[in-house]
């Protein structure tokens, strides 16, 4: 009976049942998330949200009681750590935010209607792209650790940089440009990734230069990760050709 309900909750392309089971969740997903694109909360919204947690709590119940068969470890322990995972921990805080619309007494639970947007995290089982996606920055962690220290100690030293070179006076606001060190940081980091929203740009020659080079090496800092994603991507889909091969 356990291999049954895993073999339905768990994606599987082979199986109608699977495949009704997962536009179940994903439909409960989207429909658990919709009140948060609306500033009035509507009664129907009431609605979505107690079935949506309750195709959840369904859904939490169910892997618990399963999770043994898709552990290494293969006896009670299993079922001990397995509301401490990664996503157990996410399908659980997902669940929170309706206590509050079910007792209003519970105050302190309002806090939890963030916990909503957890709810798109939830996505990640059902569309295999993702999750290669996240297979791969866990394979490729050590890599992207070393490019995204590399980026902060860049813009670190492009926004101290900055903020000793710009002195000059706006003549906008009367003020420095960079009022304190983290508009200088907010700065370097919108030059590094190339974003430019042009709230904060340098007005001497001196801070002009500054960031013509910061953003030549933004773009050469920001393109590592996305061919490491890339190529961890390509590999990704080879290795799981090669298994379903072997399966077969």
């Amino acid at each position: 009976m356990l291999e049954k309900i895993n073999n339905i909750i768990e994606p599987n392309k082979e199986s109608k049942i699977s495949q009704i089971y997962d536009c179940i969740m994903l439909i409960a997903i989207i429909t658990g998330v919709l009140p948060l694109m609306f500033r009035t909360q509507y009664k129907l919204f009431w609605y979505f949200d107690i079935i949506s947690c309750l195709c959840f709590v369904v859904d939490y119940i169910l892997r618990w009681v399963t999770c043994g068969l898709r552990s290494n470890k293969k006896n009670w322990f299993a079922y001990v750590i397995y509301p401490f995972t990664p996503m157990a921990i996410i399908d659980l805080l997902s669940i929170l935010p309706t206590i509050n619309l079910i007792s209003p007494t519970f105050k302190v639970a309002r806090v939890s209607r963030l916990l909503k947007i957890l709810r798109v995290v939830k996505v990640v089982r059902y569309f295999e792209s993702l999750e290669i996606i996240l297979s791969v920055i866990r394979k490729q962690r050590k890599i992207l650790y070393t490019v995204l220290s590399l980026a902060l100690f860049y813009t670190f030293i492009t926004a101290m940089i900055m903020f000793n070179a710009e002195e000059d006076i706006n003549p906008e606001t009367g003020k420095y440009l960079f009022d304190d060190f983290f508009d200088a940081f907010y700065w370097a980091a919108c030059t590094l990734t190339t974003v430019g929203y042009g709230d904060l740009y340098p007005i001497s020659d001196t801070g002009r230069i500054i960031s013509i080079i910061s953003s030549l090496v933004g773009i050469a800092i920001i393109a590592l990760p996305s061919g490491v994603i890339t190529a961890g991507y390509l590999d990704e889909l080879r290795d799981r050709k090669k298994s379903k091969t072997n399966t077969q």
